[in-house]
């Protein structure tokens, strides 16, 4: 039997090294598809794009880690009772619980990698991903001085320097500001200077042109000038709001938040306590998973159609945990002593897991006592 654990618990972490390798490449390519948008059309070098696209894998990884697991365990028990190892297995004597000790352990080990990464990894990530974006919005060089390109500083705006001189002039400079509702503003310029204040950078344009389009009649408005100021601080980056992101702090701040903390992050006791907490429920949320996917497999003995019922059936199950869980941590925010809600989720699901296990000893020992009656 030990050779059993032992092979089964080897099948699982190789599929669940597959599953979680397919998963994290499919996520993490399209978050880095929208920062290659954000940060190479922004000016932003190659190095850049790099850095961020790693700092956000340990959250993806942290949010395939789960379901990884789920997977690689619902396609291990199919594979095994087609083969009719599991069925041999059971034939033997061996009950489902005992079945279930190399699934329990392979949910464990799900559930370590998943609380490093939440409690340790992903908030030190978004931490320095933090401080990064905050160095590049005040970045005016790397985000507006690159000539020869159109470059998208936010949403609406397109700018676009035709050469930069060794002293620091921009030469033919157009500037497009199509953020507004009623009308689209074009700034034109054959000489331009960009200067830093204390109130943030400023485009200092020379000898050009403002076109104001009205998108209601479809008229245009220009006006020449000689010198014009333009407030670009706003195009650099989204505004920081100053606001203390909850989840860049580490776990045992979270837990004994202070009056500073709390006013920093503009959040209440209730919010702090259901991210610190939070941090722990979804490990055990990922061994819920797993007990689910091994017993709701066996629950149904063999079949030479298939588990495809079964496997619709934990997949049902963990869209509805999922589903509470989401629900029971919205209502956990919202008071300081409902905290334990956040653990209601994964407790139902390994409740869910042993009642589909003792229905399937039941089942067991149900059919032996017909095999026996009828000889």
């Amino acid at each position: 039997m030990k050779r059993f654990d032992r092979y089964l618990l080897s099948r699982l972490m190789v599929l669940f090294g597959f599953f979680a390798l397919v998963l994290v490449s499919i996520y993490w390519v399209n978050r880095a598809v929208a920062l290659f948008d954000s940060l190479i059309g922004g000016g932003q070098p190659a190095l850049v794009f790099l850095e961020f696209t790693a700092l956000t894998l340990p959250n993806v990884i942290r949010l395939v880690l789960p379901v990884a697991g789920f997977a690689a365990t619902v396609f291990t028990i199919n594979r095994l009772t087609a083969d009719s190892e599991l069925v041999v297995m059971q034939a033997m004597g061996f009950s489902p619980y005992r079945l279930a000790r190399p699934v329990l352990a392979f949910g464990l080990v799900v559930a370590l990698l998943t609380g490093i990464l939440t409690h340790f990894l992903v908030p030190a990530s978004r931490a320095q991903l933090e401080l990064r974006e905050d160095e590049i919005a005040h970045n005016v060089t790397a985000s507006m001085l690159t000539e020869g390109r159109f470059l998208h500083p936010a949403n609406g705006i397109t700018f676009f320097i035709r050469e930069i001189t060794p002293t620091g002039e921009l030469r033919d400079v157009f500037l497009s500001d199509a953020r507004g509702t009623t009308r689209r503003i074009t700034y034109t310029a054959q000489r331009a200077l960009l200067v830093q204040e204390e109130t943030g950078p400023k485009l200092l344009m020379f000898d050009g042109l403002v076109q104001a389009l009205h998108l209601t009649n479809q008229r245009l408005a220009t006006t020449s000038f000689s010198d014009l100021t333009y407030d670009v601080a706003a195009l650099l980056s989204q505004p920081n709001t100053g606001r203390l992101d909850l989840r860049i702090l580490p776990t045992p701040d979270l837990l004994s938040p202070t009056s500073e903390r709390i006013e920093a992050a503009r959040a209440t006791r209730a919010e702090f306590l259901t991210e610190a907490h939070a941090r722990t429920g979804q490990p055990l949320m990922a061994v819920a998973g797993v007990l689910i996917g091994f017993a709701a497999l066996v629950v149904g003995g063999f079949s030479r159609f298939g588990l495809w019922r079964q496997i619709l059936l934990a997949i049902g199950i963990l869209v509805g945990l999922q589903l509470l869980d989401n629900s029971l941590t919205e209502i956990a925010r919202h008071d300081e002593t409902l905290w334990p809600l956040v653990y209601l989720p994964p407790m139902v699901g390994l409740l869910i897991g042993g009642m589909l296990m003792y229905l399937s000893a039941r089942t067991i020992r149900w059919r032996r006592a017909t095999r026996s009656a009828s000889a």
